[in-house]
């Protein structure tokens, strides 16, 4: 019983990564300058305004 819910286990976890690996294969990433912009105005502040507290 125990092999079978190893087995059972073991291929969910091999058909979920490929139905993923599928799902995101024409995902196309943000550049590396359009991320590094997200990520400041998403702190809320400038990386010039940190020696001022």
């Amino acid at each position: 019983m125990a092999f079978w819910l190893i087995l059972g286990l073991a291929l969910a976890i091999i058909i979920g990564n490929l139905m993923l690996v599928k799902h995101t294969a024409h995902m196309k990433m943000p550049s590396q300058k359009q991320r590094h912009s997200d990520k400041q105005s998403s702190n809320g502040y400038d990386d010039d305004d940190e020696d001022d507290w």
